[in-house]
């Protein structure tokens, strides 16, 4: 690893989850966006479509770029396939202490060494 990001793992794909994920998928980034749920999974790739269309219209970015930043993005239902290749892991699951432990931990046994 020549020691920049490359690959970001967003675990949680719902109120923040989703717009951080495009943001990362925007700047470049191969972007894995997990959550346990596939509905869940499938209305953040909506939102994220649909706001990627919405810069388009505005001009700030060209229509063409939508299929490319969604190509960037990965949508697993495992943390240990999210963070496996990561350089880059962020959280962002219900605000339950229980469920982040688990989540932690899991991010924390399976992600690479090098991973922030």
């Amino acid at each position: 690893m020549g020691g920049g990001i490359e690959e970001v793992a967003v675990i949680g794909a719902g109120r923040m989850g989703h717009g951080i994920a495009q943001v990362a998928a925007m700047a470049g980034y191969k972007v894995k966006l997990m959550d346990i749920d596939l509905g869940t999974l499938e209305r953040a790739l909506n939102r994220i479509r649909w706001s990627l269309r919405k810069l388009a219209e505005k001009g700030r970015i060209e229509a063409s770029e939508i299929e490319r930043v969604l190509a960037r993005i990965r949508t697993p239902t495992e943390i240990a396939e999210a963070v496996k290749d990561a350089d880059l892991v962020i959280e962002c699951v219900p605000e339950d202490l229980e469920i982040k432990r688990k989540v932690l931990a899991e991010i924390d046994e399976s992600s690479p060494q090098h991973a922030i």
